[in-house]
Protein backbone atom coordinates (compact mmCIF):
# COMPACT_ATOMS: atom_id res chain seq x y z
CA UNK A 1 0.00 0.00 0.00
CA UNK A 2 1.51 3.33 -1.02
CA UNK A 3 1.91 6.20 1.42
CA UNK A 4 -0.79 8.88 1.29
CA UNK A 5 0.14 12.05 -0.59
CA UNK A 6 -0.43 15.55 0.68
CA UNK A 7 -2.88 17.69 -1.22
CA UNK A 8 -0.34 20.30 -2.32
CA UNK A 9 -0.01 22.04 -5.66
CA UNK A 10 2.99 21.01 -7.74
CA UNK A 11 2.86 23.22 -10.82
CA UNK A 12 4.57 26.59 -10.54
CA UNK A 13 1.48 28.64 -11.34
CA UNK A 14 -0.45 27.05 -8.48
CA UNK A 15 2.53 27.45 -6.15
CA UNK A 16 2.80 31.11 -7.08
CA UNK A 17 -0.91 31.55 -6.45
CA UNK A 18 -0.62 30.01 -2.99
CA UNK A 19 2.41 32.19 -2.20
CA UNK A 20 0.56 35.33 -3.32
CA UNK A 21 -2.46 34.38 -1.24
CA UNK A 22 -0.27 33.91 1.84
CA UNK A 23 1.31 37.34 1.37
CA UNK A 24 -2.08 38.96 0.71
CA UNK A 25 -3.48 37.43 3.91
CA UNK A 26 -0.49 38.80 5.86
CA UNK A 27 0.61 35.34 6.91
CA UNK A 28 4.17 34.05 7.24
CA UNK A 29 6.25 32.24 4.67
CA UNK A 30 8.26 29.45 6.32
CA UNK A 31 11.46 27.75 5.11
CA UNK A 32 9.73 24.65 3.68
CA UNK A 33 7.17 26.71 1.79
CA UNK A 34 7.59 27.32 -1.91
CA UNK A 35 8.75 30.85 -2.69
CA UNK A 36 9.75 32.70 -5.89
CA UNK A 37 13.45 32.89 -6.64
CA UNK A 38 13.30 36.69 -6.45
CA UNK A 39 11.79 36.56 -2.97
CA UNK A 40 14.49 34.17 -1.78
CA UNK A 41 17.32 36.22 -3.32
CA UNK A 42 15.96 39.46 -1.86
CA UNK A 43 15.76 37.92 1.60
CA UNK A 44 19.27 36.49 1.42
CA UNK A 45 20.63 39.86 0.32
CA UNK A 46 18.79 41.80 3.04
CA UNK A 47 19.40 39.34 5.88
CA UNK A 48 23.07 38.93 4.94
CA UNK A 49 23.56 42.69 4.86
CA UNK A 50 21.86 42.93 8.25
CA UNK A 51 24.02 40.13 9.71
CA UNK A 52 27.22 41.66 8.30
CA UNK A 53 26.25 45.00 9.85
CA UNK A 54 25.91 43.46 13.29
CA UNK A 55 29.31 41.76 13.06
CA UNK A 56 31.14 44.75 11.57
CA UNK A 57 29.32 46.97 14.06
CA UNK A 58 31.23 45.33 16.90
CA UNK A 59 34.44 47.02 15.73
CA UNK A 60 33.88 50.77 16.31
CA UNK A 61 32.69 50.29 19.89
CA UNK A 62 35.04 47.41 20.59
CA UNK A 63 37.90 49.88 20.17
CA UNK A 64 36.82 51.49 23.45
CA UNK A 65 36.54 48.37 25.60
CA UNK A 66 39.94 48.89 27.22
CA UNK A 67 39.62 52.67 27.36
CA UNK A 68 36.19 52.89 29.03
CA UNK A 69 36.56 55.05 32.17
CA UNK A 70 35.25 52.61 34.79
CA UNK A 71 34.62 48.92 35.40
CA UNK A 72 30.87 49.57 35.14
CA UNK A 73 31.25 51.24 31.76
CA UNK A 74 33.51 48.42 30.55
CA UNK A 75 30.97 45.79 31.61
CA UNK A 76 28.11 47.64 29.89
CA UNK A 77 30.07 48.06 26.67
CA UNK A 78 31.29 44.46 26.70
CA UNK A 79 27.72 43.20 27.12
CA UNK A 80 26.60 45.34 24.21
CA UNK A 81 29.37 44.12 21.90
CA UNK A 82 28.52 40.54 22.84
CA UNK A 83 24.86 41.24 22.00
CA UNK A 84 25.87 42.43 18.54
CA UNK A 85 27.73 39.17 17.94
CA UNK A 86 24.61 37.26 18.96
CA UNK A 87 22.48 39.32 16.59
CA UNK A 88 24.79 38.42 13.74
CA UNK A 89 24.50 34.73 14.59
CA UNK A 90 20.68 34.85 14.72
CA UNK A 91 20.61 36.50 11.32
CA UNK A 92 23.14 34.18 9.68
CA UNK A 93 21.02 31.30 10.96
CA UNK A 94 17.93 32.88 9.37
CA UNK A 95 19.83 33.19 6.08
CA UNK A 96 20.79 29.51 6.29
CA UNK A 97 17.11 28.55 6.33
CA UNK A 98 17.01 30.00 2.81
CA UNK A 99 19.84 27.76 1.64
CA UNK A 100 22.65 30.29 2.14
CA UNK A 101 26.00 29.15 3.55
CA UNK A 102 27.38 31.18 6.45
CA UNK A 103 31.00 30.83 5.39
CA UNK A 104 30.11 31.82 1.85
CA UNK A 105 28.31 34.93 3.11
CA UNK A 106 31.39 35.88 5.12
CA UNK A 107 33.61 35.41 2.07
CA UNK A 108 31.30 37.63 0.00
CA UNK A 109 31.48 40.32 2.68
CA UNK A 110 35.28 40.23 2.73
CA UNK A 111 35.44 40.23 -1.06
CA UNK A 112 33.06 43.24 -0.94
CA UNK A 113 30.44 41.43 -3.00
CA UNK A 114 27.89 42.09 -0.25
CA UNK A 115 27.28 45.28 1.73
CA UNK A 116 26.84 46.24 5.36
CA UNK A 117 25.42 49.41 6.90
CA UNK A 118 27.25 52.55 5.82
CA UNK A 119 27.23 53.90 9.40
CA UNK A 120 29.96 51.52 10.55
CA UNK A 121 32.50 53.04 8.17
CA UNK A 122 32.96 56.07 10.41
CA UNK A 123 35.61 56.03 13.18
CA UNK A 124 34.91 56.42 16.90
CA UNK A 125 37.19 59.32 17.78
CA UNK A 126 36.20 59.90 21.41
CA UNK A 127 34.44 58.03 24.18
CA UNK A 128 31.35 60.20 23.62
CA UNK A 129 30.97 58.38 20.30
CA UNK A 130 30.03 55.25 22.27
CA UNK A 131 27.05 57.06 23.77
CA UNK A 132 26.03 58.69 20.51
CA UNK A 133 26.16 55.35 18.69
CA UNK A 134 23.88 53.92 21.36
CA UNK A 135 21.47 56.84 21.11
CA UNK A 136 21.46 57.71 17.40
CA UNK A 137 22.70 54.61 15.60
CA UNK A 138 20.82 52.07 17.68
CA UNK A 139 17.83 54.43 17.68
CA UNK A 140 17.86 54.36 13.89
CA UNK A 141 18.22 50.58 14.00
CA UNK A 142 15.12 50.32 16.21
CA UNK A 143 13.08 52.49 13.81
CA UNK A 144 14.22 50.33 10.93
CA UNK A 145 13.93 46.94 12.60
CA UNK A 146 10.77 47.00 14.73
CA UNK A 147 8.59 46.76 11.58
CA UNK A 148 10.70 43.77 10.52
CA UNK A 149 9.22 41.84 13.44
CA UNK A 150 6.18 41.61 11.14
CA UNK A 151 8.21 40.62 8.08
CA UNK A 152 6.55 38.04 5.86
CA UNK A 153 9.43 35.57 6.30
CA UNK A 154 8.99 33.72 9.59
CA UNK A 155 12.60 33.06 10.70
CA UNK A 156 13.61 36.65 9.98
CA UNK A 157 10.62 38.10 11.84
CA UNK A 158 11.16 35.89 14.87
CA UNK A 159 14.88 36.72 15.05
CA UNK A 160 14.02 40.42 15.00
CA UNK A 161 11.85 40.21 18.12
CA UNK A 162 14.78 39.46 20.41
CA UNK A 163 17.16 41.72 18.49
CA UNK A 164 14.84 44.70 18.86
CA UNK A 165 14.46 44.15 22.60
CA UNK A 166 18.23 44.19 23.00
CA UNK A 167 18.64 47.19 20.69
CA UNK A 168 16.18 49.07 22.89
CA UNK A 169 18.47 48.41 25.86
CA UNK A 170 21.45 49.60 23.82
CA UNK A 171 19.74 52.88 23.00
CA UNK A 172 18.87 53.52 26.64
CA UNK A 173 22.43 52.70 27.66
CA UNK A 174 23.82 55.19 25.15
CA UNK A 175 21.41 57.94 26.16
CA UNK A 176 22.17 57.39 29.86
CA UNK A 177 25.89 57.72 29.14
CA UNK A 178 25.31 60.99 27.30
CA UNK A 179 23.11 62.35 30.07
CA UNK A 180 25.92 61.63 32.52
CA UNK A 181 28.48 63.39 30.35
CA UNK A 182 26.19 66.39 29.77
CA UNK A 183 25.98 66.76 33.55
CA UNK A 184 29.77 66.79 33.79
CA UNK A 185 32.44 69.29 32.76
CA UNK A 186 32.33 71.78 29.91
CA UNK A 187 34.90 69.63 28.11
CA UNK A 188 32.62 66.58 28.37
CA UNK A 189 29.63 68.53 27.05
CA UNK A 190 31.72 69.75 24.13
CA UNK A 191 32.78 66.17 23.45
CA UNK A 192 29.15 65.06 23.27
CA UNK A 193 28.22 67.93 20.93
CA UNK A 194 31.16 67.10 18.67
CA UNK A 195 30.10 63.47 18.48
CA UNK A 196 26.50 64.46 17.66
CA UNK A 197 27.78 66.76 14.90
CA UNK A 198 29.70 63.88 13.32
CA UNK A 199 27.08 61.11 13.66
CA UNK A 200 23.77 62.86 12.94
CA UNK A 201 23.90 62.89 9.15
CA UNK A 202 25.36 59.37 8.78
CA UNK A 203 22.57 58.11 11.04
CA UNK A 204 19.99 59.57 8.63
CA UNK A 205 21.74 57.74 5.80
CA UNK A 206 21.22 54.41 7.61
CA UNK A 207 17.71 54.16 6.18
CA UNK A 208 19.09 53.91 2.67
CA UNK A 209 18.68 56.14 -0.37
CA UNK A 210 15.53 58.20 -0.97
CA UNK A 211 12.52 56.27 -2.20
CA UNK A 212 12.87 57.48 -5.79
CA UNK A 213 16.43 56.11 -5.86
CA UNK A 214 15.81 52.81 -4.05
CA UNK A 215 15.21 50.11 -6.69
CA UNK A 216 14.50 47.26 -4.26
CA UNK A 217 12.15 48.92 -1.77
CA UNK A 218 8.90 48.73 -3.74
CA UNK A 219 9.18 45.00 -4.40
CA UNK A 220 10.28 44.26 -0.83
CA UNK A 221 7.22 46.11 0.46
CA UNK A 222 4.94 44.31 -1.99
CA UNK A 223 6.25 41.00 -0.66
CA UNK A 224 5.84 42.13 2.96
CA UNK A 225 9.56 41.84 3.69
CA UNK A 226 9.65 45.56 4.48
CA UNK A 227 6.67 47.40 5.94
CA UNK A 228 7.65 51.03 5.36
CA UNK A 229 9.65 52.95 2.79
CA UNK A 230 13.09 54.43 3.51
CA UNK A 231 11.78 58.00 3.62
CA UNK A 232 8.89 57.08 5.93
CA UNK A 233 11.26 55.50 8.43
CA UNK A 234 13.73 58.38 8.18
CA UNK A 235 10.99 60.91 8.97
CA UNK A 236 9.79 58.81 11.90
CA UNK A 237 13.36 58.73 13.22
CA UNK A 238 13.82 62.50 12.98
CA UNK A 239 10.50 63.12 14.75
CA UNK A 240 11.64 60.81 17.54
CA UNK A 241 15.18 62.18 17.85
CA UNK A 242 14.59 65.95 17.93
CA UNK A 243 12.77 66.00 21.33
CA UNK A 244 15.44 63.67 22.74
CA UNK A 245 18.17 66.05 21.57
CA UNK A 246 16.35 69.00 23.15
CA UNK A 247 16.04 67.18 26.48
CA UNK A 248 19.70 66.14 26.31
CA UNK A 249 20.78 69.71 25.64
CA UNK A 250 22.57 69.24 22.33
CA UNK A 251 22.03 70.94 18.98
CA UNK A 252 21.46 68.81 15.91
CA UNK A 253 23.76 70.05 13.12
CA UNK A 254 21.06 71.06 10.66
CA UNK A 255 20.30 74.77 10.14
CA UNK A 256 17.21 73.83 8.11
CA UNK A 257 15.64 71.75 10.88
CA UNK A 258 12.25 73.17 11.82
CA UNK A 259 8.78 72.16 13.00
CA UNK A 260 6.13 72.05 10.29
CA UNK A 261 2.77 72.89 11.86
CA UNK A 262 0.86 71.85 8.77
CA UNK A 263 2.25 68.32 8.58
CA UNK A 264 3.08 67.78 12.23
CA UNK A 265 6.64 66.72 11.42
CA UNK A 266 10.16 68.02 11.91
CA UNK A 267 11.51 69.02 8.52
CA UNK A 268 15.22 68.54 7.91
CA UNK A 269 17.74 69.74 5.37
CA UNK A 270 19.20 67.95 2.33
CA UNK A 271 21.29 64.83 2.90
CA UNK A 272 24.66 64.52 1.16
CA UNK A 273 23.86 61.48 -0.94
CA UNK A 274 27.21 61.79 -2.75
CA UNK A 275 28.93 61.01 0.55
CA UNK A 276 26.58 58.08 1.12
CA UNK A 277 27.42 56.62 -2.29
CA UNK A 278 31.13 57.04 -1.66
CA UNK A 279 30.93 55.20 1.66
CA UNK A 280 28.71 52.41 0.30
CA UNK A 281 31.07 51.93 -2.64
CA UNK A 282 33.96 51.30 -0.25
CA UNK A 283 35.56 54.73 0.00
CA UNK A 284 34.47 55.77 3.48
CA UNK A 285 36.82 56.79 6.31
CA UNK A 286 37.08 53.27 7.78
CA UNK A 287 35.93 50.85 5.04
CA UNK A 288 39.36 49.35 4.42
CA UNK A 289 40.08 48.93 8.13
CA UNK A 290 36.73 47.25 8.82
CA UNK A 291 37.24 44.69 6.04
CA UNK A 292 40.89 44.14 6.97
CA UNK A 293 39.91 43.23 10.53
CA UNK A 294 37.09 40.97 9.37
CA UNK A 295 39.44 39.15 7.01
CA UNK A 296 42.00 38.71 9.78
CA UNK A 297 39.34 37.34 12.13
CA UNK A 298 38.32 34.78 9.51
CA UNK A 299 41.85 33.74 8.56
CA UNK A 300 43.41 33.75 12.04
CA UNK A 301 40.58 31.64 13.46
CA UNK A 302 40.12 29.26 10.54
CA UNK A 303 41.42 26.37 12.65
CA UNK A 304 38.67 26.96 15.24
CA UNK A 305 36.03 26.85 12.51
CA UNK A 306 37.49 23.68 11.04
CA UNK A 307 37.65 21.97 14.45
CA UNK A 308 34.09 22.96 15.33
CA UNK A 309 32.83 21.77 11.93
CA UNK A 310 34.61 18.44 12.28
CA UNK A 311 33.21 17.97 15.78
CA UNK A 312 29.68 18.80 14.60
CA UNK A 313 29.93 16.28 11.78
CA UNK A 314 31.25 13.60 14.11
CA UNK A 315 28.50 14.28 16.64
CA UNK A 316 25.82 14.22 13.91
CA UNK A 317 27.19 10.90 12.66
CA UNK A 318 27.05 9.40 16.16
CA UNK A 319 23.45 10.55 16.59
CA UNK A 320 22.50 9.05 13.22
CA UNK A 321 24.12 5.71 14.10
CA UNK A 322 22.37 5.66 17.47
CA UNK A 323 19.01 6.31 15.83
CA UNK A 324 19.64 3.50 13.36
Amino acid sequence: MSAPTLDRPTDEAALQQRFDATIAADRRIEPRDWMPDGYRKTLVRQIAQHAHSEIIGMQPEGDWLLAAPSLRRKAILLAKVQDEAGHGMYLYSAAETLGADRADLTDKLIEQKQKYSSIFNYPTLTYADVGVIGWLVDGAAICNQVPLCRSSYGPYARAMIRICKEESFHQRQGYELLMTMMGGTEEQRAMVQDAVDRWWWPSLMMFGPPDDDSPNSAQSMAWGIKRHSNDELRQRYVDMSVPQAQFLGVTLPDPDLHWDEETGHWRFGPIDWAEFKQVVSGNGPANAERIRRRRAARDDNAWVTEAATAYARKHAGAVTEGAA
